[in-house]
């Protein structure tokens, strides 16, 4: 464990970075790395047949950077919401409790990276003394890494930022947040639908905030039988950020008790599918 702290304490240093403004292709005035990849190549580009490789390259030192900078990080729940929410706002003050309550428990916290909910968890994550990661993302506007992350690492491209929000956690809590809230939220439902991650809290707080969702998950969606009721029983929803450390406790101190909600939504996908029995462990 102590060779383990010293490599992270090592990762750490070479990843902080101490001007927080991840906005240097929109102050040159160019595309993001993400909008180059996406772009569809034009007939008059012959020349996208070469660069198209090479960046290969470049999305495979983010995943080599992100690797070596998580690996020795332990326990870890990432916590999401909207980057527009100010500090005297509630749900800013229930994810900085959240946080520090989770950070108590032993946990580090991987936000990403941002204002609002992000760093409201990464201060309460300082608060507790525990790791606080941000895992922040080049974009076409203003977005720098919040005060209080401790390890930062940053992305050009989405994808391999979601890749480690996902693999270095043991939960994810949803805080209010808009569409980049949704895609994370909605992503981690697919994942634990279909098996690949397990053992996975998903844990909504405010339930005042999701409730026109959960209505419409449940009277559009579970209604027309495009999901069935047991996805809905991926989601844990709760108004306490001690409920929070404790759901996440938990999971982590009696997986079957998290297997046992996650393995019907696997099996009706299987069933619906055609196929055979889903497996209740990896």
């Amino acid at each position: 464990m102590a060779e383990q702290k010293d490599a992270l304490e090592t990762t750490s240093t070479t990843v902080r970075i101490e001007s927080p403004a991840l906005n240097r292709a929109a102050r040159r005035g160019h595309p993001t790395e993400d909008e180059k990849l996406l772009a569809a190549p034009r007939p008059e580009e012959a020349a996208f047949t070469h660069t198209d490789p090479w960046r290969v390259l470049r999305i495979e030192s983010e995943f080599v950077e992100g690797f070596d900078a998580l690996a020795g990080l332990g326990p870890a729940v990432t916590i999401f919401g909207s980057a527009r929410v100010a500090e005297k706002d509630p749900m800013y003050q229930a994810a900085q409790k959240a946080a520090q309550l989770l950070g108590n428990a032993g946990f580090a916290i991987i936000t990403g990276g941002g204002p609002g909910i992000m760093e409201a968890a990464n201060r309460g994550a300082r608060e507790a003394e525990a790791k606080s990661v941000g895992l922040n993302i080049e974009l076409p506007f203003e977005q720098a890494i919040n005060p209080y992350v401790d390890i930062s690492v940053e992305f050009h491209y989405f994808f391999v930022r979601k890749t480690m929000l996902v693999k270095y956690a043991q939960a994810f809590v949803i805080f209010p947040g808009g569409f980049g809230t949704l895609d994370e939220l909605f992503e981690s439902l697919t994942l634990i639908q279909t098996g690949k991650v397990q053992n996975f809290p998903i844990i909504l707080f405010c339930s005042a905030y999701w409730r026109g969702l959960l209505d419409w998950l449940n009277g559009q969606m579970l209604a027309e039988e495009k999901i069935c009721p047991e996805d809905l029983d991926l989601l844990l929803i709760t108004d306490s950020p001690e409920e929070v450390r404790d759901l996440v406790v938990r999971s982590m101190e009696d997986a079957e008790w998290r297997l046992a909600q996650e393995h019907p939504a696997r099996q009706k996908t299987r069933q619906v599918l055609g196929l055979g029995e889903a497996r209740n462990c990896p």
